[in-house]
């Protein structure tokens, strides 16, 4: 691997116990990487991914003229249980695999991780733990979990448990989805085309703000059209397996920082124990993951500031490389957590 080029690699688990008290057989975690850990072992950042996305979706964040300069840092960036690029109900054999694949919760995937930096990268220290969305909710989780570990964490567009209305959301697309005849409760032998078209549909109309289809901003991602929108969410899904989207959005509608054996369910504790420099940046028209709840979260937060994008894109605004002013307001973030660091 050169310095600047993306390694991908695979880090095998073995059998991985879980949160539920079930087993994930031969768990495996996808991970990326670029640049490489210094001496002290006190140079890496590591991006978790997003609902929907692979962890080249993460890459955009990454370059020589972002914060996350992989001259300077070691990225690390690992997919998620269940997306389909680590352990997935669509890659895993046997007993396991399909609708049959375990339930996987945040803390699941951190604890994964955790192996990941300790067994592979000495146990860094984590300048920063950075993700948009679910990604953001597995770093704060992993300040709660570690916060000796990890020095700084950034959370875009995302609120540290799943808020009743966003579960509302969550059961919209996942009845989408499964009322298709062809999905056969997850025992499908085609893919459910219909239920997954409506999926990519429903979720379309949840994911932009009203502002963002008032002032016609689907033009500047080049759709003559709302139509022309929502038939690119449309094939976006029809890419994906069903029970992968399933199974991770049963991670995150049950996602909540502080439902693991070391809270124990007390989320002021968790959130008490998001002492580093942490940033909340929510986007001001984010349907789902509020702006208000992220508000309320980040009160709780020893370590945290809130800084909201102003911004009609909605939940988009604050994905890698989706708005050019909302990515250089969390790049800009992201900065001056590396950079108070250094000082």
């Amino acid at each position: 691997m050169t310095k600047n080029q993306w390694l991908k690699d695979d880090f095998d688990a073995g059998d991985l116990p879980l949160s539920s008290g079930e087993t994930l057989r031969s768990a495996r975690l996808h991970y990326h990487q670029i640049g490489r850990l210094n001496a002290p072992k006190d140079n890496l950042i590591l991006l978790p991914t997003y609902y929907g996305g692979a962890a080249a979706g993460n890459h955009p964040w990454v370059g020589p003229n972002s914060p996350l300069n992989p001259d300077k840092y070691c990225i690390v960036i690992p997919s998620m249980l269940g997306a389909g690029e680590s352990s997935s109900p669509a890659n895993t054999p046997g007993s396991q695999s399909g609708s049959r694949f375990p339930a996987i919760s945040l803390y699941d995937n951190v604890m994964l991780q955790k192996r990941l930096v300790d067994g592979v990268f000495g146990g860094a220290s984590l300048a920063l733990v950075m993700g948009w969305s679910m990604g953001g909710m597995q770093a704060l989780q992993w300040g709660c979990l570690f916060p000796e570990q990890v020095r700084s964490v950034l959370a875009t567009c995302c609120t540290a448990r799943c808020y009743p209305h966003n579960q509302v959301f969550l059961e919209g697309v996942k009845a989408a989805l499964s009322c298709d005849q062809a999905f056969q409760d997850g025992r499908y032998q085609q893919p459910p085309e219909r239920g997954l078209r409506a999926f990519g549909r429903v979720y379309a109309g949840w994911a932009y703000s009203q502002a963002f289809f008032r002032h016609e901003r689907w033009r500047e991602l080049g759709f003559q059209s709302i139509e022309g929108l929502l038939q690119f969410w449309e094939q976006d899904h029809l890419a994906q397996d069903a029970n992968n989207l399933l199974a991770t959005l049963n991670t995150w509608q049950q996602g909540d920082i502080s439902n693991n054996p070391v809270f124990e369910g007390n989320y002021q504790a968790a959130l008490a124990a998001l002492t580093m420099p942490t940033r909340v940046i929510p986007s001001s028209t984010d349907l789902y993951f509020t702006a208000n709840d992220a508000e309320q979260d980040a009160l709780l937060m020893p370590g945290a500031r809130l800084e909201v994008l102003a911004s009609d894109w909605g939940h988009i605004a604050g994905g890698p490389g989706r708005e050019s002013q909302s990515q250089q307001k969390i790049l800009a973030a992201a900065e001056e957590l590396l950079s108070e660091q250094a000082s």
